[in-house]
């Protein structure tokens, strides 16, 4: 029985590592994995060093968990900037620092593989001292995960918050207008109403319908959206070619029309029950066409494909109005140095007491009649 480190996805089979998949989520599979890296989006260079654990008995992959050595703390969505400064003045090393997770996607799911799972973890604090690492992050986990994370000594358990939004069987959109306050569903009608009137008309494609040079205006759309705050994008071109040529089923793309050009575009990904909302851009700014590409054009689609949830990405406070609830969301931490160990344990105390707090308070912020 050994862990074994690999330094690419490529170096174990697709079928060997989907097999221990527990459902059809997108993100986990081989080829989502491996397309991040053979994009040059996951790269050494980036901050990001591919390094998925196998425990392996007999030479035969039991349990797996997807990871990489990072050397920042970016594209992450559970910030620990203030853990790395604080043991920046205390003199105490933080990266590299190992992270198991889903490269820039803040979405909950599996994270441990297989049936063995916890020998895996048992492995993993010898390894990470073997290896010079400061420490191992788990994000955005199961609720099978957090059982076995919550067994194993010295993790720390981090909350946080996102908005889903839940599909109970709606006909059509108006189904679920008729289940909101009055004062917000008007509020929700007009905004669409807004949208329809400048002229916006939307096209929804799946992967494997869209044409190079419209791939070429998805990325251009993506890309924007990082320009404006003077950023990088994390993706490539390459890596949305390479996934709609492995993964087209999964993908949806809506590309919004006005006088009959392509003016901006939303890029979706989906399972056999949940629509992820992942990615937003736009060529110019236009009013409330945001909430009508990411937002309500995702609803319906949900409801049109019978999906029960959909998952629109991490933060944003403006989701509760439209009907997206409240969802905690677990990360796991496990730290070498004592001291850092025990300062972070105080920290997250209060923090996890105020997260919950506030996906309390937000409940109140939903716009649903009372009592439905």
């Amino acid at each position: 029985m050994s862990l074994i480190h690999l330094t690419s996805l490529a170096a174990i089979p697709a079928a060997e590592w989907d097999a221990l998949l527990p459902d059809d989520q997108p993100f986990l599979r081989h080829a989502f994995l491996l397309t991040l890296e053979q994009s040059g989006s996951v790269r050494p260079e980036s901050g990001w060093q591919p390094d998925h654990l196998l425990w392996q008995e007999k030479g035969v992959t039991r349990a797996a968990l997807p990871g990489y050595q990072k050397y920042h703390s970016q594209g992450e969505y559970v910030f620990d900037h203030a853990w790395a400064d604080a043991s920046q003045r205390a003199g105490i090393r933080y990266y590299p620092k190992w992270l198991g997770a889903i490269p820039f996607s803040p979405v909950s799911g599996a994270r441990l593989l297989g049936e063995p799972a916890a020998q895996l973890l048992s492995a993993l604090p010898a390894s990470l001292l073997q290896h010079g690492l400061s420490g191992a992050h788990i994000n955005f986990t199961d609720a099978q995960a957090d059982q076995l994370l919550a067994d194993q000594p010295d993790w720390l358990s981090r909350l946080g918050c996102q908005y889903h939004w839940h599909n109970r069987g709606y006909r059509d959109f108006q189904d679920f207008l008729d289940t909101l306050m009055s004062r917000k569903r008007k509020q929700l009608r007009k905004e669409r109403e807004q949208v329809a009137q400048s002229g916006f008309l939307f096209d929804r494609y799946r992967g494997d319908q869209l044409r190079e040079d419209q791939w070429d205006f998805v990325y251009t759309c993506y890309a924007n959206t990082y320009a404006v705050r003077g950023q990088r994008p994390y993706l490539t071109r390459d890596f949305f070619s390479l996934l709609a040529e492995r993964m087209p089923q999964n993908i949806v793309v809506v590309i919004a029309r006005l006088q009959q050009q392509p003016a901006a575009m939303a890029f979706y990904l989906r399972d056999s029950e949940t629509l992820y909302g992942r990615y937003w851009g736009c060529l110019a700014e236009f009013d409330r066409l945001h909430f009508e590409t990411c937002f309500y054009q995702g609803m319906e689609l949900a409801i049109e494909e019978g999906l029960t949830r959909f998952d629109a990405g991490a933060q944003g406070e403006h989701k509760l109005v439209r009907g997206f609830e409240p969802q905690i969301t677990r990360s796991w931490h496990y730290l070498l140095h004592p001291g850092l160990r025990d300062a972070v344990a105080d920290f997250l105390v209060q923090e996890r007491e105020g997260v919950r707090g506030w996906a309390e308070e937000a409940r109140d912020a939903l716009p649903y009649r009372r009592g439905d």
